[in-house]
């Protein structure tokens, strides 16, 4: 299939389960899985099938300003990259409601055609349903937002980051943590190094080229540095802005309610607890009140039918 979107329209969305995963992908290789999960929203009978997706050397030139001859070999040797790469990510169990811990594999198949000049993948049945079926927890980002960013760090860093947006911070992330979802194994030991090859230049990045500045903070014990919070926040430029943001408290939403009205039904006891299973402890709306508040009032007046226990307006009192 031909590349015929615009840009501006071209949303990378994943669940919160695979932007919090640990993994280790280049650059190219992450450009591929975002070229393809935008390719699979067009195809949806064939990704829920499992089918081949497409990737054009041409289009992936087109979309990351490079040329369409380094572009293919490139693209080769990232789709051979991600048949021998895997990751590993945490979700709710269903059944239980624990949380599980996983290991998967991106795609179960590749390959490429010279003489068309493009490369083919299947993702795996794990990664499907983490980039297809989306009701609940997912993070959604224009991809013009890390056309600019050339670091495989910098990618992920601000997929990270981006979780937060309705509050402006991450929680604090534990060194360790920071390099298991950064894919470092043995790179970077030295804190010095970590920061200056890794973090620093990523933040360079992601203010330069992204919809966000950022800024981060080092949390220690003793002299040691233990730990990392990022805060950010969005470039005043709205209109070039590639998230999803909504400032307007007074707009009145479902049933004649506000945003305001919405906020505190969000924090209404009875509230939190008939729908908390609608969010993952480990997502920024289970770990922080204002993330959550801020992603059931737009759960609210976007679909509504999910809130079915009691009438929506009964929660106001309390």
């Amino acid at each position: 299939m031909g590349w015929n979107m615009e840009m501006s329209k071209q949303l990378v969305t994943k669940d919160n389960s695979l932007i919090g995963a640990s993994y280790s992908l280049g650059v190219v290789e992450q450009r591929l899985i975002f070229l393809a999960i935008i390719e699979a929203r067009e195809q949806k009978t064939l990704i829920e099938a499992g089918g081949l997706l497409r990737i054009y050397a041409q289009s992936y030139a087109k979309q990351f300003n490079v040329e369409k001859h380094t572009s293919y070999e490139a693209m080769k040797r990232a789709v051979e990259g991600l048949y021998e790469a895997g990751f590993a990510y945490s979700k709710v169990d269903e059944r239980s409601g624990k949380i599980g811990n996983y290991k998967s594999r991106w795609v179960d198949k590749i390959g490429y055609i010279d003489e068309l000049g493009c490369v083919e993948l299947v993702f795996a049945s794990d990664v499907i349903p983490l980039i297809t079926r989306l009701e609940a927890r997912y993070t959604e980002y224009e991809l013009k937002q890390v056309v600019g960013l050339q670091s495989e760090y910098a990618i992920r860093l601000y997929e990270l980051i981006i979780q937060w947006r309705s509050v402006g911070t991450t929680s604090q992330i534990s060194l360790v943590e920071l390099r298991e979802k950064l894919g470092l194994v043995d790179e970077y030991q030295r804190i010095e190094a970590f920061k200056r090859r890794v973090l620093d230049l990523a933040i360079t990045q992601i203010n330069e080229h992204t919809d966000i500045t950022s800024e981060y903070e080092q949390h220690k014990q003793g002299r040691v540095i233990t730990g990392f919070t990022f805060k950010f926040k969005v470039k005043k430029n709205k209109e070039k802005t590639g998230t999803k943001i909504s400032n307007n408290e007074n707009r009145t939403t479902i049933e004649g309610l506000n945003d305001k009205q919405l906020g505190r039904i969000a924090r209404n006891p009875s509230f939190m607890a008939d729908y908390n299973h609608l969010v993952s402890s480990t997502s920024p709306a289970g770990q922080d009140p204002k993330a959550w508040e801020f992603e059931m009032i737009n759960r609210l007046k976007k679909d509504a039918s999910q809130f079915k226990k009691r009438p929506v307006r009964e929660y106001l009192e309390y």
